[in-house]
């Protein structure tokens, strides 16, 4: 697969400076991790505290690449302006990052250094 290729001739990677303004994109602290087996595919339910944004809950489907306990206090990046999405019972209050793998594995998108939760990325 050609990612240039797909990157340059795709219609829908263009945005305006406005559109990217509306993604509310912060960090936090993942501070509980549980298993989520009524989701379709296999998924955490986690629990982030956004600072000053108070506490905020996610499915993510990093299972493959991360363990529970090693996802305790490590600071992540999410999009916190989006509508709750219900999956199975549960409702996603943000949407974690990642960067998909030649595999469809995600790794989670982190700041490079410790910096407070709720802090704004732009």
């Amino acid at each position: 697969m050609n990612y240039i290729y797909e990157f340059v001739n795709s219609s829908a990677m263009l945005i305006t400076w406005e559109d990217f303004e509306k993604i509310d994109i912060r960090i936090g602290t993942i501070t509980e991790v549980f298993d989520f087996p009524d989701a379709r595919k296999p998924a955490y339910q986690l629990t982030i505290d956004f600072g000053v944004l108070g506490i905020r809950r996610s499915s993510a489907q990093i299972t493959s690449l991360y363990k529970k306990e090693e996802l305790v206090g490590l600071q992540i990046v999410a999009i916190v302006n989006f509508p709750k999405k219900q999956i199975a019972r549960f409702f996603s209050e943000c949407l974690v990052l990642g960067i998909y793998t030649d595999k469809n594995e995600v790794v989670l998108l982190q700041p490079e250094r410790k910096v407070e939760n709720g802090w704004k990325a732009g």
